[in-house]
């Protein structure tokens, strides 16, 4: 694993990203009990390790599978699958880093000034997110592998707690989603377009997300992004149906338990 600091070598695209690096961020936990690697240039693709190293190998294991997101979104060109890890930044986590898992900071990457071109590139990430969710969903099994105990959500349950998550995201940008309109195809693609256009609003007016926790709007794209991801290859790892075809029990996905 080639892990270098500074600026990347190569073509450079919208959003700083290269095809043969990947810029991380690294959220350290105030305790030391968990780091988050955050690929800066591609939401959704973070993950949360005891240790730096463990985070960034595991945030490399899960590349080939944010590969199908980069292809849904059209830009599988420009999305390394055997990226070297240029690591940009570190940076303090709170404690719900720790906790969870997950990033819960902004970087100052965070908060940087997006172009409208930058905007939309992100965006259009995030809508790749839904769509890759959207279809792991009706896929998979709609019983899902239950834990050691027995715990463990199916499914519907998943999709559920997923909508109502992004519902609370919203809120942020002073929307509010009714909850059955999350319930169907027409009301779901209403609410993400009208997601997508508040953040360009949002934007437009130099605004953060929030009334009274500001969160820059890069930290809300990508957050939703993750938690979109996280709970479609939850369902991906816990599909009975497609663990059965191949004759093996079902992977444990350890996830960053999102909340």
């Amino acid at each position: 694993m080639d892990l270098t600091l500074g600026s990347t070598i190569g073509t450079t695209v919208i959003g700083g990203t290269v095809a043969n690096h990947i810029r991380v961020m690294l959220e350290n936990g105030p305790k030391g009990k968990k780091v988050v690697a955050v690929a800066a240039d591609w939401p959704g693709l973070e993950r949360g390790a005891e240790t730096e190293e463990a985070a960034i190998e595991r945030l490399l294991s899960y590349v080939p599978r944010y590969a199908t997101v980069a292809k849904l979104a059209g830009m599988e060109a420009a999305f390394a699958t055997i990226p070297a890890v240029n690591v940009v930044e570190h940076y303090p986590g709170t404690g719900s880093t720790d906790f969870w898992g997950i990033s819960f900071a902004f970087s100052s990457i965070d908060q940087q000034a997006m172009s409208g071109e930058e905007l939309e590139r992100e965006l259009t990430l995030m809508q790749a997110c839904w769509a890759f969710f959207d279809e792991v969903h009706t896929r998979v099994s709609t019983e899902l592998q239950k834990g050691s105990r027995g715990g463990g959500r199916d499914r519907d349950q998943i999709a559920l707690h997923t909508f109502a998550h992004e519902q609370n995201l919203v809120k942020k940008l002073g929307m509010i989603t009714p909850d059955e309109a999350m319930l169907t195809d027409e009301g779901m693609n209403a609410h993400r377009d009208a997601y997508c256009n508040a953040i360009r609003d949002y934007h437009s007016q130099g605004k953060l997300a929030g009334k009274v926790a500001k969160w820059p709007l890069h930290y809300l794209i990508r957050h939703t992004a993750y938690h979109t991801l996280d709970h479609a290859w939850e369902m991906e790892d816990k599909d009975l149906t497609a663990n059965r075809a191949r004759g093996r029990s079902p992977s444990q996905h350890r996830h960053g338990a999102s909340p």
